[in-house]
């Protein structure tokens, strides 16, 4: 009730003060320079409770968008208003959205794959397999299962290949007949029992009853293996791969002869048994002892093995490392060197094979195994442990050799994105940021690398048209904080540009290559879905925004471009500008910190930091300039931004931020005596770090759910930056706030959730008491006993922004 009365008096409120709400596709045109006109604002200001309610008063996008298989409608879920549950809509292109019923959510084409004819698609829905008829149209649900299958793909005699687990199996698509190709088992083959030991021995060599038990288990045991090898009616052999490893993934290749798996240590585990989160309101009543992630100072990172296995000679062929350029190099030579003499100590370097693991893009929706389209040739991607490498290597199937490709090394850090590769016809195209941006290349197995798409421009998403002539790609050359959609011809290299937005996207092309859509946004208008036909103009599909929010007249932050006084590059930032801006006046200012370290923010799209956005719209009209900055680590800029702040954390950041003060003392009117900050986790990191290490640059900050100390943080995102506690304590002591708080002379608020499972509670919790031993008076704390990393109730978020609001009006004006 209290939600629908907050939407219902928005609308009434913010519908009546509007004048001139932005349509569609405007706010798309980067200011060439900053505009010192004062912003149009309506006479009705926002409040924190309009700005922290359920978002359900905005509008709820679509998400999960994907074309229908005709190319004339689009499927996409919408939250409901008030739940957490989502529906279904089929959108035609030329009508209205309609809602699918429950019982019609498995009877419509999902996402899949194509057959080699192009007659076939198959899907996985809720683990269970369908093919269509793209033909007829005709739909067969294949397998009705409750385990559910994991992956699929079509072979090349048009069966499909199904996995789930251990298992394998072949399923003819026009029957439904289902075999089983391959089994694997983790454990040890089984062998007849042999006299083992001076009693056994003794007791076959002197009775000969016991003596012929062994021989029948013998003569048992070869005949089962003649049988299996023999008899066609009977299931193929398991692959025995011992007891002490566990499945990572499998691929099946094109013929269904061969089977990649990557395997690891059955031990190995993303936590140990101390890892628990306290949820001191459990229902029952209890402390509940939630389990959570390990620490990057403890996690231990098992190597994979590859294994080849042979489904026509029940061959196992174990891959090895040798054919990877610099497997065995020790990278970190420099770096444990200087840890060492730190210690007064010598650090002798010598070669060792490096851990070594399948490749993990956090962003991707691919394998690291590439299976060549129709012949059983296979690539595959692969990292080191130590993060400074990787590597796309063809695999030879026979003798388990590996043979590199491409080998991209980073003194710092390989990039956790932008890793999408694959093959076209018998090329390989594969993204590398090996000139400084995520570029794209093409390349023929053991040839020369030829860059498709280079410059200072960062690619991804990368789509390969139905007859391999186009790679589909989004790239932002014009503007850091614009993308766009392009596609490059593998035969010439010529770069078409498809569309002309000048905001933010996704984009999926139709299958039948004809239309993009579009997951479109601009600085004040959410994610909507477009249609554009290739060479057309986009056209608006869905409208989810609700009048409440487009009514009001928001302000659209300008992108300026900061000047840095420690590289040649501009460091991006969105401002937002005071009511009745004046500049012979002296303002007080706001710098807003992103989170995740590598994201971009100070772009031409919607952000993620909705309520940010709010709030900073909010404090604009309260006589506030605002300023959020892509600091150094940033996500859009390329390979040493994102790197600048490798082994020294918080340091490259904090001095963009100086610049940002400057910048809007000398050009937006700023009193830098009056400047304050905040951000949440990585954020909140950066909070301290400017409070503890430049204690005269802010005159406040809050830090919400912070990290306090890298070590505590986890490994997969620490050590890519900080290498590892044991290995590079220096970065560590360097980087992390909690080894600075003596430095803190300004007030500051704390403010974390208790059931954070990302950034622990008990990263404040020990900060405070170092705050406390260091008798600094100046700080407060605030806790969330119900939230986790992202809040979510808005009675929390109402809190949490209210306390920030009190601390800058208290100590800015």
């Amino acid at each position: 009730m209290k939600r629908w009365m907050v939407a219902c008096s928005l609308v009434s409120l913010l519908s009546a003060c509007a004048s001139n709400p932005e349509a569609p596709l405007a706010d798309t045109q980067a200011s060439p320079q900053l505009s010192l006109a004062a912003p149009v604002l309506p006479g009705q200001p926002l409040t924190l409770k309009q700005v922290m309610a359920d978002p359900d008063w905005i509008g709820n996008a679509p998400m999960g968008a994907y074309w229908n298989d005709d190319s004339q409608s689009v499927f996409y879920q919408r939250k409901q208003d008030g739940s957490k549950l989502r529906d279904r809509y089929q959108h035609a292109l030329d009508g209205a959205p309609q809602k699918l019923a429950l019982g019609q959510w498995g009877a419509v084409s999902q996402p899949g794959q194509t057959d080699a004819s192009g007659n076939r698609k198959a899907w996985l829905y809720e683990g269970n397999l369908f093919v269509r008829d793209l033909a007829t149209g005709t739909v067969r649900q294949l397998t009705r299962d409750s385990k559910g299958w994991q992956d699929f793909r079509f072979l090349n005699d048009g069966r499909i290949a199904a996995w789930a687990g251990e298992r394998v199996e072949l399923i003819d698509p026009a029957t439904g007949a289902r075999t089983l190709l391959a089994e694997l088992k983790f454990e040890a083959a089984p062998e007849p029992e042999t006299a083992e030991g001076f009693l056994a021995e003794q007791q076959a060599r002197l009775i000969d009853y016991v003596a012929q038990q062994y021989r029948d288990a013998e003569q048992k045991h070869a005949q089962q293996n003649e049988r299996q090898a023999s008899d066609a009616t009977l299931a193929p052999k398991p692959f025995y791969l011992g007891g002490d490893e566990r499945l990572v993934e499998l691929s099946v290749s094109p013929s269904g002869r061969y089977l990649m798996v990557a395997v690891t240590d059955s031990k190995a585990s993303w936590r140990s048994d101390h890892d628990i989160m306290p949820n001191y309101l459990d229902k029952r009543g209890y402390v509940d002892a939630v389990p959570a992630r390990a620490r990057v100072a403890e996690a231990e990172v098992k190597p994979h093995r590859l294994v080849v296995l042979d489904t026509r000679t029940q061959q196992q062929v174990n891959v090895t490392w040798e054919g990877l350029e610099g497997y065995d190099e020790d990278v970190l030579a420099a770096v444990k060197r200087e840890n060492a003499e730190a210690r007064g100590e010598r650090y002798d370097s010598e070669n060792a094979l490096r851990t070594i693991r399948l490749m993990e893009d956090w962003g991707w929706n691919q394998s690291a195994m590439a299976w060549h389209p129709s012949e059983d040739k296979l690539v595959v991607m692969l990292e080191a442990a130590d993060n400074k490498d990787r590597w796309i290597a063809a695999v030879d199937l026979a003798k388990g050799k590996l043979r590199t490709e491409h080998r991209l090394h980073d003194d710092a850090w390989v990039n956790y994105t932008h890793n999408e590769f694959g093959w076209a016809g018998d090329k390989l195209y594969f993204l590398s940021e090996q000139s400084g941006y995520s570029n794209l290349y093409l390349k023929p197995l053991g040839g020369k690398a030829d860059a498709l798409v280079s410059g200072r421009q960062v690619v991804s998403n990368l789509t390969l048209s139905n007859d391999g002539q186009h790679l589909y790609y989004k790239a932002n050359p014009h503007h850091p904080g614009q993308y766009e959609v392009f596609r490059v011809a593998l035969a010439s290299g010529q770069v078409e540009q498809l569309t002309d937005l000048k905001g933010m996207l996704e984009y999926q092309l139709s299958p039948d290559e004809q239309q993009l859509l579009l997951e479109y946004s601009s600085r004040t208008r959410p994610v909507e879905l477009y249609v554009q036909a290739i060479g057309g103009e986009a056209r608006q599909l869905t409208q989810t925004t609700k009048e409440a929010f487009l009514a009001y007249d928001w302000q659209a932050p300008q992108v300026v471009a900061v000047p840095s006084s420690h590289q040649s590059d501009p460091v991006y930032a969105r401002v937002y500008l005071p009511k009745d801006f004046d500049p012979a006046q002296r303002y007080p200012a706001v710098i807003f910190n992103h989170g995740a370290g590598y994201l971009q923010n100070a772009h031409y799209g919607w952000s993620g930091y909705f309520r940010e956005f709010m709030f900073h719209n909010l404090l604009a009209q309260q006589g506030y300039v605002v300023m959020d900055m892509d600091y150094r680590g940033s996500k859009g800029y390329g390979r040493d931004w994102r790197t600048a702040i490798y082994r020294q954390m918080g340091t490259p950041e904090v001095q963009d931020l100086a610049d940002g003060v400057a910048w809007m003392a000398e050009n937006v009117s700023v009193d830098r005596n009056r400047v304050g900050t905040y951000g949440g986790s990585y954020g909140g990191f950066m909070t301290f770090m400017a409070l503890f290490t430049q204690p005269e640059l802010f005159q406040s900050g809050a830090a919400l759910r912070p990290v306090t100390d890298w070590a505590h943080y986890n490994h997969p995102y620490t050590s890519n930056i900080l290498n590892t506690p044991q290995v590079d304590p220096i970065a560590y002591q360097r980087s992390s706030p909690i080894e600075h708080a003596e430095g803190l002379e300004k007030p500051l608020l704390i403010m974390s959730g208790v059931l954070d499972d990302n950034v622990f509670f008990q990263d404040s919790v020990r900060l405070v008491q170092r705050l406390i031993e260091l008798e600094k008076p100046m700080f407060e704390t605030a806790i969330y006993p119900v939230e986790p990393h992202g809040f979510r109730e808005p009675s929390s978020w109402l809190d949490e922004y209210r306390r920030i609001h009190r601390l800058f009006e208290d100590t800015l004006k």
